[in-house]
């Protein structure tokens, strides 16, 4: 009872001082949070036309900074700033560059064989190779991967093949049961004189403890992380993040796709119950292209040359004739956002059909406005989503594009199987890519993302297939019923939505 009284008399004190002197720090607070919002709605605003972002970024901050003058101000700095990238990656792209030039550059193309695709398959081909900097191969085997079980098998059996060397380079690495697996084998590789190099996001795998880390370093493998992040607060780096999976083992074996290294691949997390993916298992000439893009990731994070001649010489596929394959990464140190043109190239050019599969589903105006067209044209549209969040303004968003794409005719299928985490589009039954990049702005324009683009060959065949199964195992979203959903949701999707350029 006394503290009650107590307080009440420091509260009526506190009032009466706060009041007696209103005049005082009224005019002080009032100054402060003026100079404060102007300071913040000059710097941004200023900052983001300087950056020259497409308009729909630029107007998302503008209003984001204007509803929350003092945050927004933080919130940019956290996630929007663009201005020392250039600088930082611009070294990288040369450098890239200059790799490709002397390794690809004057590999000669197989004429004969690009006369055999069809014209816009030879149009995403040339385009991918002006713009991409990798070679097609028609020389190379796939085999489509399509759960966390089948792909770690693989991955586990061609890890303990290794003789010469394995190199890893993951977004998310978890200390868990499978994480645990892959470190001993690695542990073990490298013990018995194998050269092992781990390139890993620091951002995606920040809760990676320093013992997991520690103890591969003191076995003799090589592991570092993908542009540290210490004061992410301030960090323009914490944006651009490296969120490709890749595999290659002797130049022999290699792995690219949506799978990460955690149990919850496994379909061991009981939320998310079984874990729909896409994985795909490499062997043949297209693995050189994968190893470049991994030795420039590890060049630029170590100042290792590592572009030895045994590393890029992989055996050529037992069925040379099982189409075109192509690996294609992309980054903010791309001059080009260079996924997202194909994508685009890839749904223009399409004829009868577009089957899209993606957990984040953020398109940008451009591939919205190419999709609801190729609908509107009669093309076959079909997007295959998950039915529950993993990220739950990302899950909003993608749902407040449902209605303009479920009137242009678009159809949309959620995934009730569990969670589905496929990267992939298909055109027309014969091209199809597969790999890390989702249809969002993320993927589009600052991750590092790999996919690989098949050309006709057994596994496009394979992913058709397992669409085909995924969608009976779905719900069709109907857009009479997808109309009543509730004001509340119909809020939360328009919020989500206004935000999603910036997600």
């Amino acid at each position: 009872m006394l503290k009650r009284i107590q307080l009440i008399v420091f509260l009526t004190i506190l009032c009466i001082v706060l009041f007696a002197t209103r005049q005082y720090w009224e005019s002080w607070v009032v100054g402060v949070f003026s100079i404060l919002f102007s300071l913040s709605a000059f710097f941004i605003a200023v900052v983001i036309f300087f950056e020259n972002r497409n308009p729909t970024k630029t107007v998302t901050w503008l209003v984001v900074l204007g509803t929350f003058p003092i945050v927004g101000f933080f919130f940019y700095l956290m996630f929007g700033q663009n201005v020392r990238k250039r600088k930082s990656f611009n070294k990288k792209a040369i450098e890239d560059e200059q790799a490709f030039h002397h390794m690809e550059g004057n590999r000669p193309l197989d004429e004969t064989k690009l006369k055999r695709m069809s014209d816009h398959q030879q149009k995403l081909f040339r385009l991918a190779n002006k713009i991409g900097n990798n070679p097609i191969s028609f020389q190379t085997e796939t085999k489509v991967l399509t759960d966390g079980k089948e792909t770690f098998t693989y991955i586990v059996e061609a890890l303990k093949k290794a003789e010469n060397h394995i190199h890893l380079e993951y977004y998310i690495v978890r200390h868990d049961e499978i994480g645990q697996e892959i470190k001993q084998i690695l542990i073990d590789k490298a013990k018995a004189g194998v050269a092992v190099r781990f390139l890993y996001d620091s951002v995606g795998s920040w809760k990676l403890n320093n013992d997991y880390v520690e103890e591969m370093r003191q076995a003799g493998v090589k592991i570092v992380p993908f542009s540290p992040v210490k004061f992410p607060l301030f960090n323009h780096r914490i944006n651009y993040r490296n969120h490709r999976k890749i595999i290659v083992v002797d130049t022999t074996y290699a792995f690219i796709g949506g799978l990460n290294i955690g149990d919850e691949y496994l379909g061991k997390n009981r939320y998310f119950g079984h874990w729909r993916d896409t994985h795909l298992f490499v062997q043949g000439e297209a693995i050189r292209s994968l190893q470049l893009i991994f030795l420039r990731d590890w060049y630029y994070e170590t100042k290792e040359n590592a572009f030895h001649q045994n590393y890029l010489s992989p055996s050529l596929a037992s069925k040379p004739d099982d189409g075109g394959v192509q690996m294609i990464a992309s980054g903010p140190d791309s001059r080009w956002e260079i996924l997202k043109k194909l994508f685009f190239t890839m749904i223009t050019s399409a004829n009868k059909s577009i089957w899209i599969a993606s957990p984040y589903f953020i398109p940008d105006e451009d591939i919205l406005s190419a999709l609801k067209i190729a609908a509107l044209s009669g093309v076959d549209v079909r997007i295959l989503v998950p039915n529950r969040p993993d990220k739950r303004i990302v899950f909003y968003a993608s749902r407040s594009y449902f209605p303009e794409l479920l009137e242009a005719g678009v159809k949309i299928y959620e995934y009730n199987r569990g969670f589905m985490h496929s990267k992939l589009i298909i055109v027309d039954h014969e091209i199809a890519s597969i790999g890390t990049a989702n249809m969002d702005m993320r993927s589009f324009h600052l991750n590092f993302e790999v996919n690989a683009f098949l050309y006709q060959t057994s596994s496009v065949e394979r992913l058709v297939s397992d669409f085909i199964y995924d969608m009976e195992h779905s719900t069709v979203i109907r857009e009479d019923v997808f109309k009543n959903r509730s004001f509340s949701h119909k809020v939360i999707e328009s919020t989500s939505r206004l935000l999603s350029p910036l997600l």
